[in-house]
C-alpha cells in the first residue's frame, strides 16, 4: 500500500484536507462561516473547486450547509452521545486492523514509520495542524486498506464527530507515544496488543 499523507490529486482534495485541519486544530471554531468568494480569494482558485470542498465537507458531517444561509462549522455533538461515537469508532478501525492484520506489508510498515516520523516531528513542535493531518492520516490507512469505499463512508463521519480531543493529554508527545506502541505491535505480529492499543488511542 503506497500512499503519502502529503500528495492530494486534485484542488479540491488539497482544500478540503487545508480546511478539515484547521477545524480539527481549533483555527476554525465551532460556527466560523465559510464564504466561498473569500476562501477562493485565499487559495487562489476560482469558487468551483471551493464549492466541491465545501460539499464534501458536509458530506462528511464537519459543516453544515442550509439554502440561502451559507455554510458554517458545525457544532459538536452533545457530551451525552460522546461514549457512544467513541465505540462506533473503535469499532470500525479495529474491525479493519483485524481485517488486514494478516496482509499488512512492508510497505504499510514504511509508510506508518514516515508518518511517525512526520507526527513526531509536529507534536515537538507543537503544530497542530500537521498533528491533525498526521493523527488523521495514520488511522484512515488502516481503514482504507481494507479497500471497501463503504467502510470508509461509514467512518469518515463517526471520526469527525469526534474532534481529535488531544487536551485529554499532557503532552502532545503522549499522542505520537500511542501511535509508536501501535506500531510496534503490529511490527512484532502482537494482532491483541495492537488491536487493545488502537482502542486506547481513540478516546
Amino acid at each position: 500500500m503506497k500512499q503519502n499523507t502529503l500528495v492530494h490529486h486534485t484542488i479540491r482534495e488539497q482544500i478540503a484536507t487545508h480546511l478539515r485541519r484547521e477545524v480539527f486544530s481549533g483555527q476554525l471554531a465551532e460556527g466560523d462561516v465559510l464564504r466561498e468568494q473569500k476562501l477562493a480569494e485565499r487559495f487562489g482558485v476560482s469558487r468551483g473547486p471551493i464549492r466541491d470542498a465545501l460539499l464534501q465537507l458536509t458530506k462528511e458531517g464537519l459543516l453544515v450547509a442550509r439554502q440561502n444561509r451559507g455554510v458554517w462549522v458545525r457544532e459538536r455533538p452533545h457530551e451525552t452521545i460522546r461514549p457512544l461515537v467513541v465505540e462506533l469508532r473503535r469499532q470500525v478501525e479495529s474491525f479493519a486492523l483485524e481485517t488486514i492484520f494478516e496482509r499488512i506489508g512492508p510497505d504499510d510498515l514504511l509508510f506508518w514509520e514516515e508518518n511517525l516520523e512526520h507526527f513526531r516531528n509536529a507534536c515537538e513542535k507543537g503544530n497542530m495542524g500537521a498533528v491533525v493531518e498526521h493523527d488523521m492520516a495514520f488511522h484512515r490507512s488502516i481503514v482504507e486498506k481494507v479497500e471497501d469505499e463503504g467502510l470508509l463512508a461509514i467512518w469518515l463521519p463517526i471520526v469527525t464527530h469526534m474532534m481529535l480531543p488531544y487536551s485529554r493529554h499532557q503532552s502532545l508527545m503522549e499522542s505520537y507515544g500511542e501511535h509508536r506502541g501501535i506500531v510496534e505491535a503490529i511490527e512484532a505480529e502482537e494482532r491483541e496488543m495492537a488491536v487493545k492499543g488502537l482502542k486506547d488511542n481513540i478516546q
